[in-house]
């Protein structure tokens, strides 16, 4: 028997499943966007940024740059350490980072793309407002 705290944990939850769900279903077109936003961000000297999603009010996607993720990892008594590591060490040329942000907790989601995120954005044939289009109503 489930107890309820176990009930509303789970429900608490469920946007982390969501993401990953969403994630592992466009996996090459989150690969694209977070490549070509990469571009973007570097040609216009925004070093330092990284693709988030907010599952709040209706999921959507986000910009989480360095100073936030220090600002919000301050205010969390330094327990995002580790994801400020996998930020300091993310290589947008070979993985994908994303952070989610939902019911007050955070998630990073980091994979290694295959094909690489420079080959899925050449594949995908469209630019990042193009993707983002294609894939924000799939994160509902």
């Amino acid at each position: 028997m489930m107890s309820n705290s176990a009930t509303l944990n789970s429900e608490a939850d469920r946007w982390r499943y969501q993401i990953d769900r969403f994630v592992r279903d466009n996996l090459q077109d989150v690969a694209a966007l977070s490549w070509g936003l990469h571009l973007q961000w570097t040609e216009d000297g925004e070093e330092g940024k990284f693709l988030g999603i907010d599952m709040q009010p209706q999921p959507h996607f986000i910009v989480c740059d360095r100073p936030a993720l220090e600002t919000l990892n301050r205010n969390a008594d330094n327990l995002l350490r580790e994801l400020m590591g996998v930020a300091d060490h993310h290589d947008p040329q070979k993985e994908v980072l994303i952070i989610g942000i939902g019911n007050g907790q955070v998630k990073a989601i980091q994979f290694a793309a295959d094909p690489l995120p420079p080959e899925c954005f050449e594949s995908a044939g469209a630019d990042t407002n193009a993707l983002l289009d294609r894939l924000e109503p799939r994160l509902a």
